[in-house]
């Protein structure tokens, strides 16, 4: 299931950002938890609802979202879907806070009309996981980089292959409140990157996953795989079922 594209601003932002087509994969079974899926740079909703579609999590809706097109730096302007501007694809990139932001809050906007006892999680693929990772630093911290507000109650976040953007200024958010030291505590997080990545490194999976647990982030998970590259495989994804089944407390029940 799919419909169209919306326009969303985070408070605060100065552009509007037109996203493209979302697609819902509904659960099979009784609806536990939804969980926006956000896929990579150049890609859209489209193929990861199919993959996720066949994952053995009867009690999850994923919502699939594209990103907008956009000029990117990376491809010297040329225009491509992207859920922010990136001039490389690393922790050490300038940060592109007003796109992060607009994208963090459209997956905000899409996780606040669930149902108020259903759990809510973010996840994603290289520049998607980056950004479900900016968004789970958003809810520790209770605002986004520009101070609004984060409005919903993230139960979890995963990243495939991805990076951890405002690695840099992620130690004061965090110390801002012991709310947030709290938060930030409690809220578990997977990490999966190869080692034979060469588009996101696995340096850089590695320290984004060391940075979230040397800032307070406590229950990270970060596991690696030999021989995979910039995409996914099924020993990976049978990682992400194990540990979404857990943290959601799905049990093995399909009803």
């Amino acid at each position: 299931m799919s419909f169209g594209g919306s326009s969303s601003v985070a408070s605060g932002a100065k552009r509007p950002f037109e996203y493209g087509r979302t697609h819902v994969v509904r659960p099979k079974g009784t609806h536990k938890a939804t969980i926006v899926w956000l896929h990579g740079l150049g890609d859209n909703g489209a193929s990861w609802s199919q993959l996720l579609e066949t994952l053995p999590l009867p009690n999850i809706k994923w919502i699939c979202p594209t990103a907008p097109t956009r000029p990117v730096s990376v491809f010297g302007g040329f225009p491509s879907t992207a859920w922010f501007d990136v001039a490389e694809l690393s922790e050490d990139a300038p940060d592109d806070v007003e796109g992060m932001d607009a994208s963090a809050s459209h997956v905000a906007n899409l996780l606040s009309t669930e149902p108020a006892d259903i759990k809510l999680g973010v996840g994603g693929f290289s520049m998607g996981a980056a950004t479900a990772l900016y968004s789970a630093t958003c809810f520790a911290h209770g605002k986004y980089g520009n101070g609004n507000p984060y409005p919903v109650n993230l139960s979890l976040a995963v990243g495939l292959s991805g990076w951890l953007p405002c690695a840099r200024t992620l130690k004061n958010r965090i110390e801002s409140s012991p709310e947030a030291a709290h938060k930030a505590s409690s809220i578990p997080l997977l990490l999966c990157h190869g080692k034979a990545d060469d588009v996101v490194l696995y340096k850089h999976g590695e320290r984004s996953a060391d940075a979230l647990k040397a800032n307070g982030f406590s229950n990270v998970l970060f596991k690696s795989y030999n021989s995979l590259g910039h995409y996914t495989v099924p020993e990976e994804m049978e990682e992400v079922c194990k540990w979404l089944t857990a943290n959601l407390e799905l049990g093995t029940s399909s009803s």
